[in-house]
């Protein structure tokens, strides 16, 4: 059951900003950056020894686990179908996993801040050592319990004494029909390698084995399109050499595409045959069953998107316009209407952007934002091998921990903003809830962090110094919501598609999926944007399609947000505290559930039809600072 309190390190961020924040470091200046967490005051430094003051003391701990608690699971095994010994194996299991992931928690982060750091290596080593050990010991929990009768089950469910753990037996149960016998489950096991395969092989043929193309520019100088030279060659002025690029990296995909196809083939035939094998309906049925969202609310999603694609025509009409080009292609979709306008940001000032924009969140939120940044949740700046990018991770006995690696730009207040929102979900929620319900579910974690960027964009744009700036921050709100919503459920669409087809018996050839992918393209951009024939590749390149339909989760997250964003923000009665209630739910309920109380109905279009209608008053807003300038030139 600890796994259920054993969440990744990396936090899902939002998907565009993260992408871009990523892309965006070069080692070109490490020289420069790598020096600035050295030089930095200890209070934009993290202070680990608040979790463990030695070495010996995370050993210690670690030893105790492995020596004097683990071994008591023995005892309990076989005896879970009495209330009183089950209560005894949860009390087991929380005092083993607290300690577990207080020691884990405590080695990664050490390991992160100096990745050369052989001391924080071995620490994480023991702590891997004993998070094997732990999971060998209590892996005849779920096994055990869902081998009693439904009415044993519903005996224990209904327990008193249980109270703290109905929801998650009540999930059980709600498991039992597709879970399979020990000496399936054991084949299944067995063949995790085999399952995991497509994703591998994926991962071998474009981080491995891709070969990158090389193009000529006008100097005749060679350049090789690995990922920092194509990105940047984008958003270059020269067209002529973004077309070069674009079709020759497109056309690399294109030589491969017949394996990637064949590859994404074996990874859809596996979520069928999982499906089937745990009687499922369909293969979409079983991932969204793990979180417990009805398939309505996925259908919903992508109907109530192709409702309102006609916003997102608009914008490519006003940007083919405003880039004054005859035909808008995929090569010109990264140049931006606002050219060289950047917003430098120190630290200091984004923790006083981002502190004045949650101020609608009400004096305590804010309150508990400062202290987190006065407390030293935050690692803030670049270090030689210290990890990159950035994350929020922390146990249910310590404060919150930020990873940053802050750059002075927007993309970095952002970040910030974001990664607190998941930190002050997490702390509201350690305190509210008991150990085994303090845990969000993925379906909601993004919500408050989504939240915290909505405003600090909503209080920038109206803050704008003037419509330069505003201009420039629309933009970017515009790409946002594009990134997040429209191709995250373009993505989804595929995704469903191919996966109904294969069910059907229909054949998923590279001709098959190419076609699907030029007319969701064709669909979605509408007919200002002009689709290359090189443009059907697109969908052989992108990793979530071996994550089994995960990638509506940043659109429902981002609608969700921006409802309880606007609900906040318009002042509506009871708004922010049913928001603050919502961030201390934890997994109290299941997540449509604590998203209804909050005040948002997933099961329902309104949250994306809202979304997107805002979308389009952003649209026509830059159309209007758009007219505005070019009325003064």
């Amino acid at each position: 059951m600890f796994m259920r309190r054993f969440y990744l390190k990396k936090s899902l961020i939002s998907f565009l900003l993260i992408l871009i924040l990523l892309l965006g470091q070069s080692v070109a200046f490490a020289d420069v950056k790598l020096s600035k967490r050295s030089k930095a005051d200890d209070k934009y430094k993290w202070d680990l020894s608040q979790i463990y003051k030695t070495r010996q003391d995370f050993e210690k701990d670690m030893n105790k686990l492995m020596d004097e608690i683990l071994p008591k699971y023995e005892k309990l095994k076989g005896k879970l179908n009495i209330a009183d010994n089950l209560l005894n194996y949860y009390k087991l299991d929380e005092e083993a996993s607290r300690l577990l992931l207080k020691g884990h928690v405590y080695a990664n982060l050490s390991l992160d801040l100096n990745q050369a750091d052989s001391n924080a290596q071995e620490m994480v080593s023991i702590a891997s050592t004993a998070y094997s050990k732990y999971l060998s010991a209590a892996s005849f929990e779920k096994p055990e319990i869902l081998s009693l009768s439904e009415s044993q089950l519903k005996a224990l469910i209904n327990n008193p004494k249980l109270k703290e753990y109905k929801l998650y037996l009540e999930q059980l149960l709600k498991q039992k029909e597709h879970i399979l016998s020990d000496k399936e489950e054991a084949i299944l096991s067995a063949a995790s390698d085999i399952i995991s395969s497509p994703n591998e092989i994926f991962d071998k043929i474009t981080l491995a084995d891709f070969e990158y193309p090389t193009i000529k520019d006008k100097d005749g100088k060679e350049i090789k399109l690995n990922n920092s030279a194509y990105y940047e060659i984008l958003e270059s002025e020269d067209r002529e050499l973004r077309k070069k690029a674009y079709e020759a990296r497109t056309n690399a995909y294109g030589k491969v595409s017949n394996t990637l196809a064949a590859t994404y083939n074996a990874e859809v035939k596996k979520n069928i045959f999982l499906a089937n094998v745990k009687n499922y309906n369909s293969s979409i049925e079983a991932a969204l069953a793990e979180e417990f969202i009805p398939r309505s609310i996925y259908d919903n999603l992508i109907k109530s998107v192709n409702n309102n694609l006609g916003y997102l025509h608009k914008y490519y009409e006003i940007k083919k316009k405003a880039l004054n080009l005859n035909e808008l292609h995929a090569y010109d979709d990264s140049l931006s209407i606002v050219k060289d306008y950047n917003m430098e940001i120190s630290y200091d000032d984004a923790v006083k952007i981002i502190a004045k924009a949650l101020e609608p969140l009400g004096k305590k939120y804010v309150d508990d934002f400062k202290k987190g940044i006065n407390s030293r949740w935050v690692d803030v700046y670049e270090d030689d091998n210290k990890y990159t990018g950035g994350y929020q991770w922390g146990t249910y006995d310590t404060h919150p921990y930020i990873l940053m690696n802050y750059e002075d730009n927007l993309d970095s207040v952002l970040t910030l903003a974001h990664e607190m929102g998941h930190a002050l979900n997490s702390m509201y929620s350690n305190k509210n809830q008991p150990y085994y319900l303090s845990g969000y579910p993925i379906f909601t974690a993004e919500v408050a962090s989504i939240t915290n960027e909505l405003l600090v964009m909503d209080y920038l744009i109206k803050n704008a110094k003037n419509d330069e700036e505003k201009l420039y921050l629309i933009s970017k709100q515009i790409d946002n919501i594009m990134g997040t919503i429209y191709t995250q459920v373009m993505f989804a669409e595929f995704e469903q598609t191919v996966h109904d087809m294969a069910e059907k018996g229909e054949p998923l050839s590279t001709d098959v999926l190419n076609n699907l992918w030029l007319s969701l393209i064709k669909k979605y951009n509408g007919k200002a944007f002009t689709v290359d024939e090189n443009s059907k590749y697109g969908w052989s390149r992108i990793s979530h399609f071996y994550m089994n339909f995960y990638v509506y989760k940043y659109a429902t997250s981002m609608s969700a947000s921006y409802e309880l964003t606007n609900n906040i923000l318009k002042g509506e009665n009871g708004a922010v505290d049913r928001y603050l209630e919502f961030l201390s739910a934890g997994g109290s309920d299941y997540p449509v559930e604590i998203l209804k109380k909050a005040g948002v109905n997933m099961n329902s279009s309104k949250p994306v039809d809202n979304i997107l209608k805002h979308f389009g008053e952003l649209v026509n807003e830059m159309e209007r600072l758009l007219n505005k300038r070019a009325q003064k030139k």
